[in-house]
């Protein structure tokens, strides 16, 4: 467990992608670096298969599992099985727009439902000893004053919430579709900084638009902790300064060549398990972004990791190419 605040940068969750082995590999380049499961529904962790949903490495934490669902028994029950799980933290989904997460009645269109929202976190709080959060966005539909967002935090706060993490971008719950929900409607940093100024006792994360580490350290001077997503996912060799730049700590980052022979064990691991090696290699594609050979690499993991059989010789003949 890290001994530095975790949350100030974290790897938003992401539906297919931030599995337990995309989690793996990004703790082989960042020891600090929060990380959050993908979403998943009360439904499936109460009727489901809990070891394939909620199991993870214990390299990785510290680990927040991300929850959808607004019936409050649902959710305290989920937050239990977290808890007993090892889950350092539990979070809940208020920020998702698509019509999937909509049909179940949570998500974004929750931020309709401030009451619900507090009698879910107070009921999950009651129910386990792990910090409960929530993720937000800063408006949804034609409900995206300030007012209502403040009433919203409000609301939710005097049930026992202290951690919001803002997507600093309002949702459109129809005519757009997910992505377009992630780029067309406006950043409003304004208006998550105005949250920060105006409720100074929570612990606010902004969400939305950063790419650069530079970028994560700039919003720290006005906000608690900063989540990055796709631009981690795609470029996940920008987490080797994280924890320097972000944590303070001391040493020096990782090389590329080091991920990759720090990830090889975990793989040969997995791979005698029965997990096929693309289930793996496709979390690493980006690791050689943007240098020599990146894009070789990338097109030699792609042409030969889905082939039966492939093993840790097609990770070992891939990384040659990048110099």
């Amino acid at each position: 467990m890290s001994q530095f605040p975790s949350y100030r940068l974290s790897c938003a969750p992401m539906l297919e992608w931030t599995d337990r082995h995309c989690r793996f590999f990004l703790r082989t380049i960042s020891r600090h670096v929060q990380l959050y499961s993908e979403m998943v529904t009360t439904g499936a962790v109460l009727r489901g298969d809990r070891a394939r949903l909620l199991g993870f490495n214990d390299a990785e934490h510290p680990l927040v599992l991300q929850l959808g669902g607004s019936d409050p028994a649902d959710l305290a029950a989920c937050a239990r099985i977290a808890e007993d799980f090892g889950y350092d933290e539990v979070n809940l989904n208020v920020g998702c727009p698509s019509d999937r997460v909509q049909k179940g009645r949570f998500g974004a269109c929750l931020m309709k439902e401030p009451q619900l929202v507090a009698d879910c976190v107070a009921a999950m709080q009651a129910a386990a000893g792990i910090p409960v959060t929530v993720k937000t966005r800063i408006g949804v539909d034609d409900q995206d004053s300030y007012q209502a967002l403040t009433a919203f935090v409000g609301t939710v706060k005097a049930a026992g919430c202290h951690t919001f993490i803002v997507h600093a971008r309002k949702a459109w719950l129809s005519g757009l579709s997910p992505k377009e929900n992630r780029d067309i409607p406006p950043l409003r940093y304004d208006m998550a900084a105005d949250l920060k100024r105006d409720f100074s006792n929570l612990r606010i994360i902004l969400n939305g638009g950063v790419q650069l580490l530079d970028e994560a350290r700039q919003h720290l001077t006005v906000f608690d902790g900063v989540m990055m997503g796709r631009a981690i996912y795609h470029n996940p060799y920008l987490l080797a300064d994280a924890d320097r730049l972000i944590f303070g700590e001391h040493g020096a980052a990782p090389t590329r060549h080091e991920v990759l022979e720090r990830f090889i064990p975990y793989v040969e691991r997995e791979l005698a398990q029965g997990v096929r090696l693309q289930a793996l290699s496709r979390h690493i594609l980006g690791l050689f972004q943007g240098v020599p050979g990146g894009r070789q690499w990338r097109r030699y993991l792609s042409e030969n990791a889905w082939k039966p059989g492939s093993g840790i010789e097609v990770l070992l003949e891939a990384g040659k190419h990048p110099g």
